[in-house]
């Protein structure tokens, strides 16, 4: 290289730099994830129908991302508590479970959280113990007499699957939201927070719409708080057997009681069941629960009450644990009533009341089976507007095409899309201008709306997708 030793540097400093820029114009492109929830924004502590309770040491927190839909709820106490776990079925997914299991006679606990996302969705547990630690309320001493390291567990539900058009979850962005707008005396109930995406009753094909329920009960000086997000393969009942919530088959009997749907299982999971005579009396599902009181308990009676309260529940969703379910159970005592006023078993009969009225609460409206309106004809200038490929999510998407006057649709993703397949067309029949329904056992709606996007089941569950371009 020819040159002062300047020039030669200078030389070698371009070189470089052209050498640089060669290599990263030569990188291939990486495109986002296609369905990437970095943009979505949290939607904290939502609803209209809440349970109210005075109990200033705990505060709750809901966080949901609407777009999913699904959600999560944080119970936050604000000093360190103790706690016990029972954990039954056969998908359990949990934050800390054997810790607890240990049994230590400490107050650790700082929050238990309540999240949709199946295992993805843990990540909001550990998420809320960060924060606990970004925000200067814990930190990393975990051996003093009074351990300061936050103690955050938690516990999912599985809703993900048929239910829904893609695989949001509840994410950390999400769970430190709703940890920092947590308050106290007031609970979201219904199909909000970790229940927003709640099903129920999948066993008899009931797939009913479930939530999450509270209740709060004070006896004397004892406080008793249950939560509960119900997503049980099994149907939730009431006190007398009948079905808090269930798309019944086309032929079932009205009134039927979950007696008559035990006695004569399997045949009362097929839409065409025509009932028997009483003799005298997707499958991924998880039951998560809490059952707080203020009454001082030692480790073992508080395992005790969590046992007790867990097995209860077995009355309002039939069947309770199965292999398709991960039920778990968390019970709390805050310690602020020294004494006992109640020995551990009539403690744990009210609890048990007091967590099935928080079940029945979780329970929302359902929404109603569509009816087509057969005097409706579109043109076909209008059924031609409708049509195109509809993406949900890199996994479904939706093929509409009209012919002969009438307007059809089929899967033509990875998966379904609710009861529309690959292998047949499903006729799309009006109701209103714009809007189509598919009759069957459950309610399947789609609006098409004019900035070419398509929503499936408008309202508090809707799934949207929009047109490819042609």
């Amino acid at each position: 290289m020819a040159g002062t030793p300047k020039q030669r540097e200078k030389q070698v400093s371009h070189a470089l730099k052209a050498l640089l820029l060669s290599t990263v114009l030569c990188l291939p492109a990486f495109a986002a994830p296609v369905d990437g929830q970095s943009g979505l924004e949290p939607v904290l502590n939502a609803g209209d129908n809440k349970m109210t309770f005075d109990w200033p040491i705990l505060k709750v927190g809901t966080g949901e991302y609407v777009e999913g839909p699904t959600g999560v709820t944080v119970f936050h106490f604000n000093r360190k508590v103790n706690v016990a776990i029972d954990v039954r079925g056969g998908g359990p997914g949990t934050v800390n479970a054997p810790y607890m299991n240990l049994g230590y006679d400490m107050a650790e606990l700082d929050t238990i959280v309540f999240a949709g996302g199946s295992w993805y969705g843990l990540e909001a547990t550990t998420a809320v113990a960060t924060a606990l630690k970004d925000d200067g309320i814990r930190d990393g001493d975990a051996f003093s007499l009074e351990p300061n390291i936050a103690m955050s567990v938690g516990s999912i539900i599985f809703d993900f699957g048929s239910r829904r058009l893609n695989e949001i979850y509840p994410d950390k962005k999400l769970a430190q939201a709703a940890y920092r707008a947590a308050k106290t005396g007031s609970f979201p109930l219904g199909a909000q927070g970790a229940g927003r995406f709640a099903k129920s009753g999948g066993i008899f094909g009931c797939n009913a719409f479930s939530g999450q329920g509270g209740a709060f009960r004070q006896v004397g000086d004892v406080k008793i708080a249950a939560f509960v997000v119900a997503n049980p393969y099994g149907a939730i009942t009431d006190r007398d057997g009948n079905l808090a919530a269930c798309y019944e088959g086309e032929s079932w009997p009205g009134g039927a009681k979950i007696a008559d749907l035990m006695a004569d299982f399997p045949k009362s999971r097929d839409n065409d069941w025509e009932g028997k005579e009483a003799s005298g009396a997707s499958a991924k599902n998880t039951t998560i629960s809490l059952i707080v009181t203020n009454q001082k308990m030692t480790p073992a009676e508080l395992k005790r009450l969590a046992v007790q309260v867990h097995t209860s529940m077995a009355r309002g969703i039939q069947p309770f644990a199965t292999l398709f379910d991960g039920d778990v159970l968390y019970a709390v005592s805050t310690a602020e009533l020294e004494e006992p006023a109640f020995w551990g078993p009539d403690l744990g009969l009210l609890a048990s009341e007091v967590m099935w009225d928080a079940l029945l609460a979780s329970v929302p409206a359902q929404p109603e089976i569509t009816t087509p309106d057969l005097g409706l004809t579109p043109s076909g200038e209008q059924l031609a507007g409708y049509a195109g490929t509809y993406q949900f999510s890199r996994f479904a998407s939706l093929k509409v095409h009209a012919d002969g006057g009438k307007l059809f649709a089929r899967a033509n993703g990875k998966r379904k899309v609710y009861g529309i397949t690959h292998d047949a067309d499903t006729e799309l029949l009006p109701m209103s201008d714009g809007a189509f329904t598919a009759p069957g056992r459950y309610p399947l709606t789609f609006r098409f709306e004019g900035d070419g996007t398509l929503v499936i089941n408008p309202g508090h569950w809707q799934q949207t997708g929009t047109r490819k371009e042609q």
